[in-house]
């Protein structure tokens, strides 16, 4: 089979995309999915996404881990496939799409796309740490530095310890900066460190508001630099949460699997 792909990134973190609105790629296997983001093998991606038609929505967005199977919400995934929508001729002030955790709202401003995430219901406490769902579910460390701290092998010990390991958890490690705070993620599907992680640094931003009460607007990540609002109704509760950051198309090509 021929693939026509295109490559997005947002802030590192970057995805194999298709337009899927025929069904040309309904029968892409877990193993073709997983060769296509092999960066070596492959592409090379942390992800890979389906551009699809949904009644009722302006497109459903379909998002596989790097391993190859369907994954939970990724919020820079999000931001892309509203880019690649947009490049493909969707072009709308205001986007209203379907993704598997949910219906989401996502606009584009000064070459940023804003994506509305679900709202947070409960914030949890395992060993010192915050867990949440984004979209995705989450554990945030906090740390003093982060600069020569091992997300590798931290991340990949918490990931598979017994109360994640069948499901998976996404593992972000945390520190405050002058201007706001740093994070650094273990992805679960890609199991390894990303650049970015768009429902990791929404986590981020929330877990460290449960703690002071401070707004957390400006992430920084090994990508780049991402920003979070939202309304804060109490401790454990958020709604109004807003993802921001840029999305870029890289190349596209064709690739045979």
């Amino acid at each position: 089979m021929e693939i026509q792909f295109y490559k997005y990134q947002g802030t590192g973190n970057d995805f194999v995309v298709v337009d899927n609105r025929n069904g040309e790629y309904n029968y892409l296997t877990q193993t073709q999915i997983e060769k296509i983001c092999d960066r070596k093998f492959g592409i090379g991606a942390d992800g890979f996404m389906m551009l699809e038609l949904q009644e009722g929505y302006d497109f459903r967005m379909k998002y596989f881990n790097a391993d190859g199977n369907e994954g939970s919400m990724c919020g820079n995934g999000g931001r892309c496939l509203v880019q690649f929508a947009w490049d493909m001729g969707i072009q709308k002030d205001r986007y209203h799409f379907i993704a598997v955790d949910g219906p989401h709202e996502a606009q584009r401003s000064k070459n940023k796309i804003h994506l509305k995430m679900i709202d947070v219901t409960q914030v949890s406490e395992y060993e010192a740490n915050k867990t949440l769902n984004t979209g995705s579910p989450h554990l945030i460390q906090f740390v003093d530095s982060l600069d020569q701290f091992d997300v590798y092998s931290k991340g990949r010990a918490i990931r598979y310890s017994d109360p994640f390991r069948m499901d998976g958890i996404n593992v972000n490690f945390v520190c405050r900066t002058n201007g706001g705070i740093r994070v650094r993620t273990y992805e679960r599907g890609v199991e390894n460190e990303t650049l970015s992680c768009g429902t990791g640094v929404t986590a981020a931003a929330l877990a460290s508001s449960t703690q002071n009460g401070e707004q957390i607007t400006q992430i920084q990540v090994e990508g780049g630099v991402l920003e979070v609002s939202f309304n804060r109704l109490s401790s454990n509760q958020f709604e109004n949460i807003w993802l921001i950051g840029p999305a870029e198309f890289v190349f596209k090509g064709t690739i045979h699997v």
